[in-house]
């Protein structure tokens, strides 16, 4: 298919973008692309292209914006249940922390999650991830970490596993057993730190390789905070995961600097995420790495506070910054990269080309695959939006609606 009549083609060319050259957008005007078997061959001028390629089935994109699909490289897409209840306690002044102490919070989706079957899970967690395709997400990263227990985890790293192969939606599992203490071990956290690291991990691994042999390791995350697990038990546990070779991201800084970004810089985590009240000398170990700082801009305006990521910060010391939805059932239920875009831009002051450069080949790097993902370039898997509008500056600027009117997966329209 010859995608032809494009206003702005986003081709996001060249790899991630680090500091200050994050939102270089690669823009070509009355451009046309040229998507074969599922990847990119050709990107060109339109009247080149209409020239070279005179047989070849056409789509008149009619004035519009083509950009890369987005990449949400942090979400939580499979649980069960909600938590509208504790919206309500939020605005009457109970603070996350005091729910979590309360037996809500996570463990609240922990119980929902552990009595719901697989087929249950997979049943919520598809209408999810229905929305996301449909506000131009194509790829997601998704992670365990509501069962916090050892069959529950399982069972949720095989709903990802059986939706990603449902799709269009392409999915990339992450273990998050170490999400929060179990209520089993509320008492005795070093316990379940060690299970983890001597017994849980090594199953895990031996789990995957009987039930998806064929494909990468998932990602192995861990929620650094003082209401979970210290930095102390954060770097045994990516230790342990590191020596079985699975590949690492961190939750840190979200409510306390404990040293989490740092840390995962140094053990070559492939994204830090959260990163609100992160210091300046940790902002500085990140930018020194290759390790991408992901900001989650929906959290903070989910939780109603003014604490943002500071992106002019980490942009100043040169790191690479992804922003992501962080999709979860407390304190971020939103499928939309568009609106993360939009406060993005609002509240981290990204511009709107920044924040697209943010949720697309930055975000790509945050889970390993800007080498396929995240860009319009030849020999990239052909995951493509149609905007509705003929700028793409529309991103940012508008918000609580859908401007994608068209999204290719590996070459076909799945929404149209």
């Amino acid at each position: 298919m010859l995608i032809t009549n494009i206003s702005q083609l986003l081709t996001l060319a060249g790899g991630p973008q680090r500091g200050k050259d994050l939102g270089q957008l690669g823009i070509l005007a009355e451009s046309a692309v040229l998507v074969q078997n599922g990847v990119i061959e050709a990107v060109g001028p339109c009247d080149r292209m209409l020239k070279a390629h005179p047989t070849e089935e056409r789509y008149n994109a009619a004035g519009k914006v083509v950009m890369p699909g987005f990449v949400d490289p942090h979400t939580h897409l499979v649980w069960a249940g909600d938590r509208a209840a504790e919206f309500e306690m939020r605005l009457e002044g109970m603070s996350y922390q005091e729910i979590a102490e309360a037996g809500g919070g996570i463990r609240a989706t922990v119980r929902a999650t552990r009595n719901a079957s697989l087929d249950e899970l997979k049943t919520q967690s598809r209408a999810r991830a229905r929305m996301m395709l449909r506000t131009g997400t194509t790829t997601a990263e998704v992670k365990t970490g509501y069962a916090l227990q050892h069959p529950g985890e399982l069972t949720q790293l095989q709903a990802i596993l059986e939706l990603d192969k449902e799709g269009p939606l392409e999915l990339i599992p992450t273990y998050l057993g170490a999400h929060d203490i179990p209520p089993e071990y509320k008492e005795h956290p070093e316990d379940y730190t060690s299970q983890l690291c001597r017994t849980l991990l090594p199953e895990v691994l031996s789990w995957w390789q009987i039930n998806a042999p064929n494909r990468p390791l998932p990602f192995v995350d861990v929620f650094c905070e003082t209401i979970a697990f210290d930095l102390e038990q954060s770097r045994r546990i990516l230790e342990a995961a590191k020596a079985l070779g699975f590949p690492l991201k961190i939750h840190a800084d979200e409510f306390d600097n404990l040293g989490g970004a740092a840390m995962a810089a140094r053990l070559g985590a492939t994204s830090a995420d959260h990163l609100v009240v992160t210091s300046p000398e940790d902002i500085a170990a990140i930018a020194a790495s290759d390790t991408v700082a992901v900001a989650l801009p929906c959290t903070p305006f989910g939780l109603a506070t003014q604490h943002y990521t500071p992106a002019a910060a980490f942009l100043e010391a040169g790191a690479i910054l992804a922003i992501a939805t962080d999709l979860n059932p407390g304190t971020a239920w939103c499928e939309s990269m568009q609106f993360s875009i939009a406060l993005a831009c609002r509240y981290m002051h990204l511009t709107p080309g920044q924040a697209i450069a943010a949720a697309t080949i930055n975000a790509a790097a945050a889970i390993n695959r800007s080498d396929s993902i995240g860009s319009i370039e030849v020999g990239k898997q052909a995951d493509l939006l149609i905007l509705e509008v003929s700028d793409y500056r529309h991103l940012g600027y508008r918000f609580g609606g859908n401007l994608v009117a068209q999204v290719m997966k590996r070459g076909e329209f799945v929404v149209f």
